[in-house]
């Protein structure tokens, strides 16, 4: 005769909850994921019922998983900066030849840019409406520009106070990506292209005998 409270018992009741927050965490991450997808494609604002459809999920249930659009747009930035840390290091150490370092930081913001265009663009979009993302992306610009300060530190270190401070600013907006969208899109240069004027005009800025600062 089979027990009548078999199945029934609190390791049961443990599994059934397990399941669900697995569940729960694979269909958020979904819909992060179908996103990040249709950003990509180039719909920075795609609407609820194409973020399910993508997801295989139906509309209504979207956001069961999110407390607003908010909370999935910044779940989605989130999951990009996840996707786009392999491409962060930069090649080349403090030590190695300026031509080498500069060559290597150029290279290295081309591809993460390239990588994070879409969802870089929709941060910027909506930082002035989000307080978090609007951190978020200050956050990130300081840690970039203390990726140029540490690798051309040599260089900054001969200057004047005032002339490093400058001098690392402009280095910092031509390695922006804002500069990135203005050279790709306003100017419809190809990587070549873009990659020869960042080389040059960061060699400009850094090398002390050819720098007309």
């Amino acid at each position: 005769m089979s027990d009548p409270g078999a199945g029934s018992g609190p390791e049961d009741e443990g599994n059934s909850l397990d399941g669900r927050h697995i569940r729960r965490d694979r269909n958020r991450q979904a819909v992060v994921d179908a996103l990040l997808d249709l950003y990509g494609e180039g719909n920075l604002r795609p609407s609820s019922s194409e973020v399910a459809e993508r997801a295989g999920l139906s509309p209504r249930s979207v956001f069961r998983y999110f407390e607003d659009v908010d909370d999935l747009s910044r779940s989605a930035l989130g999951r990009q900066l996840e996707r786009a840390l392999p491409l962060v290091p930069i090649a080349a150490v403090p030590g190695a030849p300026l031509p080498e370092r500069i060559a290597a930081l150029v290279a290295q913001r081309l591809r993460l840019f390239e990588a994070i265009a879409p969802a870089a663009t929709v941060s910027r979009l909506r930082s002035p409406f989000q307080p978090v993302l609007a951190t978020q992306l200050r956050n990130t610009r300081s840690y970039l520009r203390h990726q140029i300060a540490k690798l051309f530190a040599g260089e900054l270190g001969a200057m004047g106070q005032d002339r490093a401070a400058s001098v690392l600013a402009a280095a910092d907006v031509l390695c922006s990506f804002e500069s990135y969208q203005l050279l790709i899109g306003d100017q419809d240069l190809g990587a070549e292209a873009m990659t020869a004027v960042l080389v040059a005009s960061l060699t400009a800025l850094l090398d002390g005998e050819q720098s007309p600062v």
